[in-house]
């Protein structure tokens, strides 16, 4: 199960990542396997709109049932399913890397999402919260 001090952990440990490597401001958003938000922090000085981005990423991850990597892929391959399941997710499905599943064994117990930096970094910073609070990350690679 994820717990608000699992969740916790993980968005400080990616962002304790972010920090320790040099990444631009972050948005995190940690989801349960239902959906709902667990953490939600947004560094100083990140863009208007990170954390909306960020939601998205997880949410994305959760609905589809993969990673956001995976997603990307999908989308490149399937354009137009991919825009029918952002209509669908009104708009919460961000289709680029940075939204990671998070498993328990075969279980997904949530998703986190990151945006500020690189599509690419957002989800290395994801991947090292997931591992730091005893989860298996899954970005859909």
């Amino acid at each position: 199960m994820l717990t608000l001090d699992k969740a916790r952990t993980l968005a400080d440990t990616a962002l304790a990542f972010a920090r320790d490597k040099g990444f631009k401001p972050l948005s995190i958003v940690v989801l349960d396997a239902r959906g709902a938000r667990k953490v939600v922090l947004t560094e100083d000085n990140t863009s208007l709109k990170r954390a909306e981005v960020a939601f998205g990423k997880a949410y994305g991850a959760l609905a589809m049932g993969s990673g956001s990597r995976a997603l990307m892929k999908m989308a490149a391959d399937r354009p137009n399913f991919m825009a029918a399941a952002m209509h669908v997710a009104d708009g919460a499905l961000v289709p680029v890397p940075g939204g990671v599943l998070i498993r328990s064994g075969e279980v997904v117990v949530g998703a986190v999402g990151i945006s500020g930096d690189t599509s690419d970094n957002d989800e290395a910073a994801a991947i090292a919260g997931i591992a730091a609070a005893g989860f298996t990350a899954d970005p859909g690679a």
